[in-house]
């Protein structure tokens, strides 16, 4: 039976390596055409590169984002897998939904056929997203300005008292 009086001992952390930025999109697609790199890529591998947990990748998967070879029972990434996880990334991080980003995805077909398909996409998602922002910046600009002016009325007021 332990001793309840004595002192607990220290738990020891694991020293972590530093976090690497994950790779821009341009970075992976340019290295998913490179024939030097390896060809494929274990989960572990795919989730330490982008700092992304083995679930996040399940996920994509069951959303049909990522098709992962089995090799005895275990996933295995391809170079187009991890080309296509970088732009899921980055789809994400500019705000496009999972159904946008499958739909963008899906429309490169087998071997790049889609490729236009997926550029007249991408203008259209942009300009409406631009748009949108823009918007967003003229309301953004009016509400400063009118704070600016309460701001200002404000401090003459209480300057005069």
């Amino acid at each position: 039976m332990a001793d309840v009086d004595a002192p607990a001992r220290p738990v020891r952390k694991r020293a972590q390596a530093p976090a690497r930025p994950a790779p821009s999109a341009q970075e992976v697609v340019a290295s998913h055409r490179d024939d030097a790199t390896g060809e494929l890529f274990g989960i572990g591998e795919l989730c330490a590169e982008f700092g992304l947990s083995p679930r996040a990748l399940r996920f994509y998967e069951d959303k049909g984002l990522l098709t992962p070879r089995r090799v005895n029972g275990t996933r295995v990434y391809t170079r187009r897998d991890r080309a296509r996880l970088a732009l899921i990334l980055r789809s994400k991080a500019i705000g496009a939904s999972l159904a946008e980003i499958k739909h963008y995805l899906d429309l490169y077909g087998a071997r790049g056929e889609g490729r236009v398909q997926q550029l007249k996409f991408v203008i259209a998602r942009t300009d409406d997203a631009i748009r949108e922002l823009e918007l967003k910046r003229a309301h953004i600009d009016a509400t400063l300005a009118e704070l600016r002016v309460i701001n200002a009325t404000a401090r003459e007021q209480l300057s005069h008292k």
